[in-house]
């Protein structure tokens, strides 16, 4: 009998052992934990938690020289449900870009059923759909902070996002935040290969929907030199947006 106790007890000691070094294998460290926080805080910078609607003016330029000019109108609610909708050029409007969970389409006027895009695909310019349809980094990214910056005097995290799934817009992102106030000063994005595509910067900090947000959001190619694209960001509004919004059967209603 002592022996079938003695048994017990060890299998009891081990099976305490394994789950003990399952939960703290599951556990951040809190580096981790203050990279996540540090995260979610500049992402509701960017962009507000609940439906919004904002419009968005894209001006890509190649050596100094304007290329390409338009205008999209946003509806977006979380990271999961975006609707972007081209206002500018006439020539293109009507055109609507869905994302519902990872998958995207797009939805032309004089074709019938939508054709499936990917996030990183380009949009225009140096804008990427994923750019536009996708509102924060925490839903997409693992972020680890690397590391403190001093810039012009002021203090910034320095963070690095890898991609938590396939078909996310970028691979790896460095995210520069600064300390004093969440807010995002820079970015570089990066493909699998560890590539670097390009930069962004945020400016122009103005008061939209409660919060101080950057209204002016500026892209520099890395590997094609000269070639940019500003985001101006204006007219940001809460909106009711359901459910059904986010729909296909929707799209062709909406105004």
């Amino acid at each position: 009998m002592s022996v079938i106790r003695l048994e017990s007890v060890a299998t009891y000691c081990l099976l305490a052992l394994c789950s003990t070094l399952a939960v703290n294998a599951g556990a951040q460290s809190p580096e981790d934990a203050q990279a996540k926080i540090i995260l979610e805080k500049a992402d509701e910078i960017r962009f507000p938690r609940t439906g919004f609607q904002v419009d968005i003016n894209v001006n890509s330029t190649q050596d100094g020289q304007p290329s390409d000019a338009r205008k999209y109108r946003v509806l977006s609610k979380g990271n999961a449900n975006t609707v972007v909708m081209v206002t500018e050029p006439a020539s293109d409007r009507g055109q609507i870009i869905l994302m519902k969970d990872n998958d995207l389409w797009v939805f032309l006027p004089d074709v019938s059923q939508p054709v499936r895009l990917s996030l990183s695909q380009r949009l225009t310019g140096q804008v990427a759909n994923g750019d536009l349809a996708r509102a924060n980094f925490a839903g997409d990214y693992t972020p680890k902070l690397l590391r403190s910056e001093s810039i012009d005097g002021q203090s910034f995290h320095v963070l690095e996002l890898i991609a938590a799934a396939k078909g996310v817009t970028y691979h790896r992102v460095l995210y520069w935040v600064n300390q004093a106030n969440n807010r995002p000063y820079k970015a570089e994005f990066y493909s699998v290969s560890n590539r670097l595509l390009k930069t962004a910067r945020y400016e122009n900090y103005q008061s939209m929907l409660g919060t101080t947000r950057p209204t002016r959001l500026v892209f520099q190619d890395a590997l094609r030199k000269g070639e940019q694209s500003v985001l101006e960001y204006s007219d940001m509004k809460a909106r009711e947006l359901p459910d059904r919004v986010f729909t296909k059967e929707y799209l062709r209603r909406l105004e």
